[in-house]
């Protein structure tokens, strides 16, 4: 029975006994008297195991009680029998082979080590079992002695341990005490990537990084000799490796197994490579997170903190780690901090602490700040962990203190303030909007502010609503609105949108201002107003008077009076005829504005146009006005002008400016250039020594005239305003313009809103007369012969240019002047004849500044008559002073 005797059972004390014995069929004992049949029996009845005594052909000599009860035959079933009559069948062809083999090598040890052994009942069932072998050497040859145990409820138990070491969730890795793996589970091959018998037999270093290796052998002999169930390596990060040589963290536990072989390790080991992650994820986040991060344990201690903390509090962070919380807290708060977090401990949950209450955060500076504090249990291995997450709010709170301020301003504001959401909805109405409308706020929260609009107006709140929903704000929108009791009332409404925390526009405010008593005032002050500005554009225009059409002379003139403030202002111009063919032409500006200015410009306006008359030189005028504007005695007036005298037989202007822009002249298919003259202080400077200038002009040009509002706007520069001045009259004089359309274009150009200018603004222009149809000079020298002689080339003039109708009137009014010329200046006398077609001019020059004054002559005087002749027959006459003296001028009508 190879199988069924190879584990070992007490032997017989005889069995040792170098004596022979032999046994009949019956198991009788037959042999040496010294060994007791009866003693052996009883040892085999007693011992614990069945026992089975086969004799060298493998047949059945002898069993024992036990054996009948284990394999559930009768004893004389057996005696004889085949020892394989109590193998599985399927054992059989090996069970021959391997009672032969421990024939050949008889010892006394288990049999089929390493092997599954069953043995096999009457009635069929297999059951494990384990086998101890014994030779006996006897008379009649060699018997064996099988010790057969039955090992089924053993066996089920390890099936239960291997069961449960493959159902653990963890590597399971059992080692001996020398280190050696003994047992492994499934999870420790999925886990290290090794099949179990590259595993099996080899020192568990194997499983450990080498840079570990010289440590773990220390801490596993420190192990073996205090063993107990503990964690491994806690408080160190522990790493396992793989096959592959790939190392990854691990938490391992151990517990020590005592076996009948000696002390076996048992290690559950743990891949933590997610939460070791998930921890890196934790901290990253706890960094990252925007308020300052305080973990406490249950007992208070700060455990982690990040580093807005540090940065919030003013502490490094290993000045806080292992410090009480209540370092944080001011010192008045800490009898109540501790009931607080012990509160919190009892019944922990996600909420913000300390909710309704002023909470205060201390600095290392000592410094105290408004918080707010939010808590999170964080249930851990160690216990139970507080999440406080700390905000500044000091901002928050000083805006918060500033909105109650500004709610404070709107609720006692005396304008009305509602608002409303953007289909219309009234959401807010203050008292101002109740003493303005009547309505208490519950009467009209909710309903659409159309409530508030006369019928024919809602299509404005439309309107207002759409430039809402576009973002634009609306300001000092005039209109009109209803009270409670029907009364119209004039309002100044400004709306801007609101909009919530992404930018988006959600509703609208209103400040509504009753403006009926302003808007009444404005009425009267406009119609006021009107009423003074037209009295005084009425004094203004009469005080600048309308210049006369001269014949011959084409001109354009624009005056535009300021739009802004009174209206009336210091510009003038004038055009003088001044006889001979000769025409005056004075532009001025008083600077400022107001009655003021334009009472100073009537004065040297009519100061002016009298002194031109006089027929006195552009210099000379303007000296004189100098001392016009000085006797004035207005302070800090200052005055500019430009005198320019046009002689059409010359085709020549002379000049003079007082300070005054400069003057353009505009020939057609030539431009515009301004005329050269020298530059003088304005008026009223004093002490002013006035010059002036001359320049021959041709036919057809025209002269431009303008005061500084035309080119002094602004938000532009005088000289980039001038420039354009005369582009623009560049492009106009490309052909031959009519001076009306000139003038249009030019005021288009330069001032295209013709409301917004804030100055006076005058625009002149003259454009040259024809030049005469002949004209004749002569010389004569200052004696009588002089007379008759210059009476003759007048006739052989008047009669070649066919006026013999002004032949006698002229020759006696040319002796006349002649003779005065003779007598009472000196020479040489010029004469110059000029004619057009409808007059004839004769001019009579001396070297004598003395003018001639008309005079009544006594009856006994033979003098004093010429120049009352002059006056009664000339159509027009007159003295001019010049440089040389003076010319005397008479005309006549042809």
């Amino acid at each position: 029975m190879g199988n069924l005797g190879r584990t070992g059972s007490p032997q017989p004390a005889e069995a040792g006994r170098e004596q022979s014995c032999r046994c009949d069929v019956h198991g009788r004992v037959i042999g040496s008297s010294e060994v007791s049949e009866e003693r052996f029996r009883g040892l085999l009845e007693a011992a614990p195991d069945a026992m089975v005594i086969v004799d060298d052909t493998g047949i059945i000599r002898l069993v024992n009680a036990q054996t009948e009860a284990l394999f559930g035959y009768p004893r004389d079933e057996l005696l004889g029998c085949p020892v394989e009559l109590l193998v599985p069948k399927r054992f059989h062809g090996h069970h021959g082979l391997h009672r032969e083999g421990y024939a050949a090598n008889r010892q006394v040890r288990p049999m089929g080590a390493g092997l599954d052994l069953y043995g096999l009942r009457k009635d069929g069932t297999e059951f494990p079992v384990e086998i101890s072998l014994s030779p006996l050497e006897t008379s009649d040859g060699l018997l064996v002695s099988a010790a057969v145990r039955d090992v089924s409820e053993r066996k089920a138990a390890e099936e239960r341990f291997r069961g449960l070491l493959e159902a653990a969730p963890d590597a399971m890795v059992i080692v001996d005490d020398t280190g050696i793996i003994r047992l492994v589970n499934a999870q420790t091959e999925a886990l290290f990537g090794y099949p179990r018998d590259e595993l099996l037999g080899c020192p568990v270093e194997l499983l450990v990084p080498k840079r570990f290796h010289g440590h773990h052998g220390l801490h596993r002999e420190g192990y073996a000799a205090n063993r107990q169930v503990r964690p491994m390596g806690a408080g160190l990060d522990l790493y396992g490796l793989r096959k592959d040589g790939t190392e990854f963290p691990v938490e391992i536990s151990l517990s020590p197994l005592e076996t009948s072989d000696g002390l076996l390790v048992s290690a559950a080991v743990r891949d933590v490579s997610e939460r070791k992650a998930a921890e890196e994820r934790f901290r990253g986040l706890l960094e990252a997170a925007p308020d300052a991060m305080v973990i406490v344990d249950d007992t208070g201690i700060i455990r982690l903190v990040n580093a807005q903390t540090e940065a919030l509090f003013g502490y490094p962070r290993d000045e806080l780690l292992g410090c009480p919380v209540e370092l944080l807290v001011p010192k008045r708060f800490h009898g109540h901090h501790g009931l607080h977090r012990e509160g919190y401990a009892a019944n922990r949950q996600v909420r913000p602490m300390g909710a309704g209450l002023d909470l205060y955060g201390l600095r290392k500076d000592g410094t105290e700040f408004p918080v707010e504090i939010s808590l999170s249990p964080l249930e851990t291995s160690d216990g139970l962990l507080v999440s406080a997450a700390v905000r500044d709010v000091s901002e928050r709170k000083a805006a918060e203190r500033r909105i109650g301020e500004l709610a404070a301003l709107v609720e006692s504001s005396q304008d009305a303030i509602l608002a409303k959401t953007l289909d219309g909805r009234i959401t807010y109405w203050n008292s101002a909007a109740q003493r303005l409308y009547g309505y208490a706020a519950q009467e009209v929260l909710g309903h659409h502010v159309c409530l508030l609009a006369p019928a024919d107006r809602k299509h404005e709140i439309d309107m207002l609503l759409e430039r809402m929903r576009q973002g634009e704000k609306v300001e000092r929108y005039e209109t009109l609105r209803v009270t409670r009791s029907g009364e119209f009332l004039d309002v100044d409404v400004t709306l801007w949108p609101t909009r919530d925390t992404d930018g988006t526009v959600v509703g609208a405010c209103a400040i509504i201002r009753d403006v009926s008593d302003r808007k009444k005032a404005e009425a009267e002050l406009t119609a006021l107003y009107q009423q003074q500005r037209h009295i005084a554009l009425t004094l203004q225009r009469s005080l600048m008077g309308t210049p006369p059409a001269i014949p011959g002379l084409t001109t354009a003139s624009r005056y535009r009076p300021a739009t802004q403030g009174a209206g009336v202002g210091g510009d003038w111009f004038d055009l003088i005829p001044l006889g001979a063919g000769r025409v005056g032409v004075l532009i001025g500006d008083v600077m400022g504005r107001g009655l003021e200015a334009a009472a100073v410009m009537g004065q040297l306006r009519s100061a002016a146009h009298a002194l031109a008359k006089t027929g006195m030189q552009p210099r000379q005028l303007m000296q004189a006005l100098d001392t016009c504007v000085a006797d004035l005695d207005v302070p800090d007036q200052l005055v500019t002008c430009c005198y320019v005298v046009v002689a059409s037989d010359a085709g020549e202007v002379t000049m003079c400016s007082a300070g005054h822009l400069p003057v353009l002249v505009a020939v057609p298919g030539d431009g515009a250039r301004a005329l050269p003259s020298p530059v003088n202080a304005p008026l009223g400077v004093g002490g002013v020594l006035y010059e002036q200038s001359r320049a021959v002009m041709p036919p057809g040009a025209t002269l431009v005239l303008y005061t500084d509002g035309l080119i002094e706007t602004p938000g532009s520069d005088i000289e980039d305003q001038l420039s354009e001045l005369v582009a623009t009259l560049n492009d106009l004089y490309a052909t031959t313009p009519g001076l009306e359309t000139v003038a249009d274009h030019v005021l288009a150009t330069l001032l295209p809103d013709a409301e917004s200018h804030n100055d006076d603004v005058t625009l002149l222009l003259t454009q040259l007369p024809a030049a005469p149809l002949v004209t004749l000079t002569a010389d004569f020298p200052a004696v009588p012969e002089s007379v008759s002689e210059a009476r003759v080339v007048l006739n052989k003039a008047l009669t070649s240019w066919d006026c013999p109708d002004a032949v006698d009137d002229a020759c006696l009014l040319l002796s006349e002047v002649m003779t005065n010329a003779v007598q009472h200046a000196e020479g040489p006398i010029g004469l110059h004849l000029c004619r057009t077609d409808t007059e004839l001019t004769v001019e009579i020059s001396d070297c004598s500044p003395h003018l001639p004054q008309p005079r009544l002559a006594a009856d006994d005087e033979d003098s004093g008559r010429g120049l009352l002749l002059v006056r009664t027959l000339a159509d027009d006459w007159g003295v001019r002073p010049t440089d040389e003296g003076k010319t005397t001028w008479f005309s006549l009508t042809l």
